[in-house]
């Protein structure tokens, strides 16, 4: 990769255009397997993956080696290509190598939440019509606990990471004794998919997004490239069943450096990880900033964070005083991987989401879908090479999310004169609580099978910890009196059909939910204006009525 820069130029929207365009002609078209055999060579005694606080590591050469290993064992297990398996592990070392294996082979892999109930853990089996499943051994009483498993998948065709519960279960070990350390003879096309991502959406339950080895080439390149140099140390804290963790270790293999994944993520100890490890780059989450613990140290390494969430110019300026270190917002979903990119040469953070990214084309339309001018606010429209190829048997959801080849991101933006995006607000109903995404409705339609409850909304409320809270505003049935003990049965319910991190925090009942006279929808804006404490509202976790909302 030998791209230049205008370094001694100002970011004109003529110079950013060329470097955008010189990223693009610098690409060159990988699989994830092509990407991890072509590293192998260059970089064969380099650690690629390091999950530190599990003790667990690789090198390039022995991430190569495992991987064929996995990938043959899997084999004469029975997956072949275009099987769809289920995946459902926390970050330890087996996650990526279990991915890169499935992807040598063409199978398709599907992430699953360890922290999903067994009810949403059946719905992404069934869902993907899921053939085999590799589970860890600690979310086996989630995973047994479903009442049936889906047609298409086995008892026998389920193989637990670690030490299996029930003894006629397979194990990874013991399978992988199988394999050999050599590339499967298999022929994956680029355009091959390789993921069914589930995200949370705004129609309900959430949808798999189709993802190819295009995709994963065309992200990890572009951004690579946003980098002056390759970094040696980059550190992930997301879950591996996320994109963004996907996309930064794809990121850290074009680069031929050590990608380090957190096991479980603390705000109080991250700052210390950056500086045991001397990392270079990071995604940083704002939470950090926010927590007391995260005092910097005087010898950080780190030089470039990618701004986790998304932060304003106050927050970078407070950041950048207190790290030193530059950091850029970028906008992307994982539908697109990334729409909008920050270069390195652009040296300052004013609150911006950067530029349009190589292999993107953006713009911003209003409500009748008329393209807007330049400094007026709209939903902007992505179209361009190796974004998702739609939604897991769900035509309609394309159909809805698609004009022509533009896919409608749902948020709200802006451009300025000089080429830079604004993000003003998201036009889709998400809550994004604690670096988890929610889909609003999804939580609606799991509380309006709770007894006494006419209908539901469900809403974000601001958190200085979380970011988000989950607030439900509850319309009871004629008679049902809004009490603490039908607030405690919302809870219960909610815990037992959701993940806790889904599960709502403030109940508010009203005697009607506000809805328009035409199309009978919640008037959700009405709603969000209303303070905690001017209806009755029960705190779940602290277990109190607040302010003067107390009933009887």
């Amino acid at each position: 990769m030998n791209i230049t820069s205008p370094l001694s130029a100002a970011p004109t929207p003529e110079t950013l255009k060329a470097f955008m365009q010189e990223v693009e002609q610098a690409h060159v078209p990988m699989t994830l397997g092509q990407l991890i055999a072509e590293r192998a060579k260059t970089h064969p005694e380099t650690v690629a993956i390091n999950v530190f606080e599990r003790g667990e590591q690789a090198t390039y050469h022995e991430v190569e080696a495992r991987s064929n290993v996995y990938a043959s064992a899997l084999m004469k297990f029975g997956v072949a290509f275009g099987d769809r398996v289920a995946v459902m592990l926390p970050n330890r070392i087996e996650f990526p190598l279990i991915w890169f294996a499935l992807a040598k082979i063409g199978a398709v892999m599907v992430p699953v939440n360890v922290k999903y109930t067994p009810r949403e853990t059946h719905y992404v089996l069934q869902d993907t019509g899921a053939r085999f499943a590799i589970i860890d051994e600690s979310v086996w009483t989630t995973f047994s606990a479903m009442e049936l498993l889906p047609e298409t998948l086995e008892k026998t065709r389920v193989i637990v990471v670690g030490e299996p519960a029930e003894p006629e279960l397979a194990r990874l070990d013991e399978i992988a004794l199988s394999g050999e350390p050599v590339p499967p003879a298999v022929d994956v096309p680029i355009e091959s998919l390789v993921n069914i991502q589930y995200t949370s959406g705004t129609t309900g339950f959430p949808k798999g997004c189709i993802i190819t080895h295009e995709y994963w080439s065309v992200a990890s390149h572009v951004f690579a490239s946003m980098d002056e140099r390759p970094y040696s140390r980059m550190l992930t804290w997301a879950p591996f069943l996320y994109v963004d963790a996907q996309i930064q270790i794809m990121r850290a293999f074009r680069h031929g450096g050590t990608y380090y994944l957190v096991s479980t993520m603390s705000a109080s100890r991250f700052v210390g990880w950056l500086e045991a490890h001397a990392i270079e780059w990071c995604a940083f989450p704002l939470l950090v900033m926010q927590t007391p613990a995260a005092a910097a140290p005087p010898k950080l390494a780190l030089e470039k964070v990618h701004m986790q969430g998304g932060w304003g110019a106050e927050a970078n300026a407070a950041f950048v005083e207190k790290f030193g270190a530059l950091g850029h917002n970028n906008y992307g979903m994982t539908e697109l991987a990334w729409a909008t990119l920050t270069p390195y040469f652009v040296t300052a953070s004013d609150g911006s989401f950067g530029v349009e990214a190589p292999f993107r084309e953006l713009k911003i339309v209003d409500e009748d879908g008329c393209e807007v001018a330049v400094g007026q606010e709209g939903e902007l429209l992505v179209r361009g090479r190796g974004i998702f190829r739609g939604y897991w048997n769900r035509p309609e959801a394309k159909a809805d999310n698609f004009v022509g080849d533009w896919f409608k991101t749902g948020d709200l933006f802006r451009q300025d004169e000089n080429g830079f995006y604004w993000l003003l607000g998201r036009k889709k109903e998400m809550i994004r609580r604690g670096g988890e995404n929610i889909a609003a409705r999804e939580v609606e339609a799991v509380i309006r099978e709770v007894a006494g409850i006419e209908d539901v909304a469900a809403l974000p409320v601001a958190d200085p910890v979380r970011g988000e809270e989950v607030r439900l505003f509850i319309e009871t049935k004629s008679g049902i009196e809004p009490t603490e003990a039908l607030a405690t049965r919302v809870e219960a319910h909610a815990r037992r059909h959701l993940a806790a991190f889904k599960v709502p925090r403030y109940v508010t009942f009203v005697a009607r939910l506000p809805r328009t006279i035409s199309s009978n929808k919640v008037m959700k804006h009405e709603l969000a204006a209303l303070a905690l404490d001017a209806t009755p509202t029960f705190d779940l976790q602290t277990r109190k009525w607040l302010g003067n909302s107390a009933v009887a």
